[in-house]
């Protein structure tokens, strides 16, 4: 990696960006526990030019989708933030419900603590993510990275969760994200033209609805991920919307890990094809190839464990891998457009 493109020390903490309004800068954590079917997150974008943050925090399980039946969800929105906020010792703002987060640095760029509770609802969090590699920086000037630094790092997620008042141990690969630099407003504006689904889409899933991602009538990217607990796996983002006849879809950018070692994916060989369900069109069972510029090649099959989705964010989905031969765990982030999530609870509505 060039150092233009390296983590440094410094990035640990906010940076001094400039007084567009909206600029932003996040800090994402990402985890699951396999036997009991739970993924989790806890993200949260800051605004310096507003001083203001939103974070979230939410485990899902197989019992429940959406906000009223997930396993926890909260959000704070808008938490007024105080001058020069040092993100490496930080304890986030709450509301009237209650506390926020802490976030500790324990090693530049590699090893951090994390605490919640939220006692009234028997839920807390208390883990380190330790990372296994400095975190990855994909080069700029590809979709969702136009501009913007955007670093990903998988690590060691150990600690323990707390959940409807039972202890639950976390031990397993887990993977965080930070990002700055403007978002949303003109910003998230695309000069493309969509095809309306609405009324020639009756049933999503199938060819006819693979028509319509390529005719870009919906979604943007879809992050998807799986590692085994050694850290063999692969990172990377698909174009859903340029996928061929078949379903096939290229990879815009990612990597394979494997030994210990990285390689960042060769876009022009690498793909993945997903089949989604004929009542939601949400992913269900996913095929990934891949070769990275090593030359090395990775092929994994993937199914749907259990479902989150928030109103306009698509859906986000724990995922079991089948990867070289051993299991491993991630996810699939399917980012979509608000009015095609609308379109999603049609389908959803129609099945009752």
């Amino acid at each position: 990696m060039t150092d233009d493109l390296t983590f440094r020390p410094e990035d640990d903490r906010y940076h001094q960006l400039s007084d567009d309004p909206y600029e932003t800068e996040t800090n994402w954590w990402s985890f699951n526990i396999p036997e009991r079917k739970i993924g989790c997150w806890i993200h949260a974008p800051y605004y310096p030019n507003r001083k203001a943050i939103t974070w979230r925090i939410f485990a899902w399980d197989d019992e429940g989708y959406d906000q009223a039946r997930m396993a926890y969800y909260r959000k704070v929105e808008e938490a007024p933030m105080p001058d020069a906020p040092d993100l490496t010792d930080i304890v986030f703002p709450g509301d009237k419900h209650g506390g926020g987060y802490s976030l500790k640095m324990i090693e530049p760029g590699m090893k951090y603590h994390l605490q919640y509770e939220d006692p009234s609802r028997g839920f807390a969090l208390d883990f380190t993510h330790t990372g296994l590699h400095q975190p990855h920086r994909f080069p700029p000037g590809k979709p969702p990275f136009m501009a913007t630094p955007h670093y990903d790092q998988l690590g060691h997620v150990e600690g323990w969760m707390t959940l409807r008042g039972e202890r639950i141990r976390i031990d397993g690969i887990g993977v965080r994200d930070r990002t700055w630099g403007p978002r949303g407003g003109p910003y998230a504006a695309s000069p493309k033209v969509y095809a309306n689904d609405m009324e020639r889409v009756k049933h999503p899933g199938g060819a006819r609805w693979r028509e319509i991602e390529r005719e870009r009538g919906r979604g943007r990217i879809q992050y998807i991920f799986g590692h085994r607990r050694d850290g063999t796996g692969f990172l990377g983002f698909a174009r859903v919307q340029d996928g061929d006849a078949d379903g096939w879809s290229p990879m815009n950018a990612g990597w394979i890990r494997r030994d210990g070692t990285f390689g960042s994916l060769d876009t022009a060989r690498s793909r993945m094809r997903v089949f989604r369900s004929p009542k939601t069109g949400w992913s269900m069972h996913m095929q990934v190839e891949l070769v990275d510029e090593h030359g090395r090649e990775m092929k994994s099959e993937g199914f749907t464990v259990s479902t989150m989705s928030e109103a306009g964010y698509g859906v986000n989905q724990l995922m079991r891998w089948d990867i070289d031969g051993g299991i491993g765990w991630g996810e699939d982030q399917d980012v979509w457009n608000p009015q095609h999530y609308l379109r999603m609870l049609d389908a959803l509505k129609a099945t009752v």
